[in-house]
């Protein structure tokens, strides 16, 4: 299936691609059965190879899966191989995946400092469907130089879940106000050990650990993280990754909202002044911050005094009773917004004065 190779004939067949670094390190597609290797340290078969042989620190190369347009659970799985002459690790192996063309972000699976003895099987549950696709990137990293190979082999996309990485349920959105605390819950099916390692990931790459709040049974957990800053309007994405022994379970990226609780750019207009009333229209369509309005309020007090009333406004317009005669009032609207802090500062004043009785 789309995505698959063996690499027995050319990576490009499969839709692979190379991004060829500055400093040449690079991929290369081997096959010891038509051009055998006289070093023990490399596999023998058709795979894709990177030589860490006197390569400076830190150097990356990266191989390319096609983008991955799936409808329903699937499970990518792979073979790797790390080997070198002095039993010294020669680097590291990170996976990216990368969903709509966005952000690499931070790699969603890795190894470093090792040496496999022979082949060792991965899996990737990804949890991004059609209409997003995603792109699955293996990037081999140097390390000072050491003799030794990198080495993956036998990519699959298999239409069934995977059968020891853990697969997230469908990761929802979270709106909340401006300063309010955005929880996110990460359901994953599948079996949860303590050596597991779960984290939130942020669109932009930024991660945050994550602990197992709730072993629901043998075959669900979840966990909920707060994200903590939510100090002004915005929109960002999250999504939960899973690091167990068999591999990485990737959720979907999820938005978080930061909504800002609306104020009203005017003033209430002043309809008709009495000696104990005042009628006024709240004048609340234009406003700063987000919709939808669900509560007006109208907040009054004597521009000499220290008390506010507060009533609710359920019609266009609004009448003040049991007013003093002859005094000067301050009057503003309170507009709310759903959620928990969705009520936003008192609008500008409207002051005006009673009647003389």
């Amino acid at each position: 299936s789309s995505g698959s190779c063996t690499f027995d004939e050319q990576y490009s067949n499969c839709g692979y691609s190379m991004a060829l670094g500055t400093t040449g390190f690079a991929w290369e597609q081997i096959n010891t059965w038509e051009k055998p290797s006289m070093d023990p340290a490399v596999p023998t078969g058709s795979f894709m190879m990177v030589n860490s042989s006197g390569r400076a620190s830190g150097q990356k190369a990266h191989l390319l899966l096609p983008m991955l347009k799936e409808n329903d659970t699937h499970c990518i799985d792979f073979h790797y191989y790390v080997s070198s002459k002095d039993r010294s690790s020669p680097g590291s192996l990170n996976i990216y995946v990368k969903v709509n063309g966005g952000p690499q972000g931070n790699p969603v699976w890795n190894v470093s400092g090792i040496i496999t003895e022979g082949w060792v099987k991965a899996e990737l549950a990804i949890s991004t469907f059609w209409p997003n696709y995603y792109q699955v990137i293996y990037e081999a990293v140097s390390m000072k130089g050491y003799p030794g190979y990198i080495a993956v082999d036998e990519v699959r996309v298999l239409a069934h879940p995977c059968r020891k990485a853990p697969h997230f349920l469908r990761l929802q959105n979270v709106e909340v106000n401006v300063g309010q605390n955005a929880t996110f819950q990460c359901i994953a099916g599948g079996k949860w050990s303590q050596h597991d390692k779960l984290w939130l990931q942020q669109w932009n790459g930024k991660d945050t650990a994550l602990m197992v709040t709730r072993v629901v049974n043998h075959r669900r957990f979840s966990a909920t993280v707060s994200v903590a800053d939510t100090s002004q309007r915005s929109t960002s994405k999250y999504r939960c990754v899973i690091r167990s022994d068999g591999g990485s379970g990737v959720s979907n990226y999820a938005e978080l909202i930061v909504k800002e609780p609306p104020t009203p750019i005017a003033p209430p207009e002043l309809l008709a002044v009495g000696a104990t009333y005042l009628w006024i229209k709240p004048n609340a369509n234009s406003i700063i911050g987000d919709g939808p309005i669900i509560l007006k309020e109208v907040e009054y007090r004597t521009t000499s005094g220290n008390w506010v009333e507060t009533h609710i406004v359920d019609s266009p317009t609004y009448k003040l009773w049991h007013l003093d005669p002859d005094v000067e009032y301050e009057i503003r609207v309170l507009l709310t917004r759903p959620g928990e802090g969705g009520t936003g500062p008192p609008g500008p004043p409207l002051t005006t004065r009673t009647k003389c009785a």
